[in-house]
């Protein structure tokens, strides 16, 4: 059984350089991985094109790639949590793309799966499908999208073992899942790091042909992105 463990996050982000493009999985605050940014940030890696659904808040999460000028470029279907990632924007600061968000995941799976490009009907007819190449079928029309190319895919499961084989909770299973194996090289944070063949093979959510590197992460703190609570009767 191939281990792909390493110790700690900092063995886990050797290679990552300046002017890569780097995914990162995650669905609002929930799913992110959170040690692989925070190295990030100790690191100073710049001029970083980042893949992710959202842009996280001012604060926490890709949010502070921002604050520090890390992040060039901006690849997200909502951004509109994060003020910084606004003022960014709206200066000329940041480049951005915004992508449908079933979009974002097909071209995530697309590259996940080897395929180069694929046709779909979401934004034909809109600015999102500007440039792009357009065709009917079946008397509708569809724009074709190319799947990404990443350097590095970083993502967050609940728990993972020594093979790389991953198991994700609630809606960290949303965006993590298509992320992995769809860069170059992928990199799993977990939760609770267990003995190859300790998990039930009946509940891999992600098998470890798509991992190149694993470890556990500390200190999670899990933010919730909008806290709503009920009034007591």
């Amino acid at each position: 059984m191939i281990r792909k463990t390493v110790s700690n996050v900092q063995e886990a982000l050797k290679g990552v350089e300046d002017g890569m493009t780097l995914m990162l999985g995650g669905f609002g605050l929930c799913g992110i991985p959170e040690n692989a940014i925070t190295e990030l940030v100790r690191l100073g890696i710049k001029d970083l094109c980042c893949i992710s659904n959202n842009a996280g808040v001012d604060d926490f999460g890709l949010g502070l790639l921002l604050q520090q000028r890390q992040v060039q470029k901006m690849i997200s279907s909502y951004v509109g949590e994060n003020d910084e990632f606004e003022r960014q924007m709206l200066s000329g600061e940041l480049a951005v793309e915004l992508t449908p968000q079933g979009t974002l995941a097909e071209k995530c799976r697309a590259a996940q799966a080897g395929f180069p490009a694929f046709y779909t009907p979401a934004g034909y007819g809109t600015e999102v499908a500007e440039g792009k190449e357009t065709r009917e079928f079946n008397g509708k029309m569809y724009v074709l999208e190319e799947a990404f190319k990443a350097d590095y895919s970083f993502v967050k499961a609940w728990k993972g073992d020594e093979a790389g084989n991953l198991i994700f909770k609630g809606t960290a299973r949303n965006f993590n899942p298509c992320m992995c194996g769809a860069a170059k090289i992928t990199v799993a944070e977990v939760e609770e790091l267990v003995p190859a063949g300790a998990l039930d093979p009946n509940e891999i959510h992600v098998p470890g042909i798509f991992i190149q590197r694993i470890f556990q992460g500390v200190d999670y703190e899990k933010r919730i992105e909008q806290r709503t609570v009920r009034k007591r009767a």
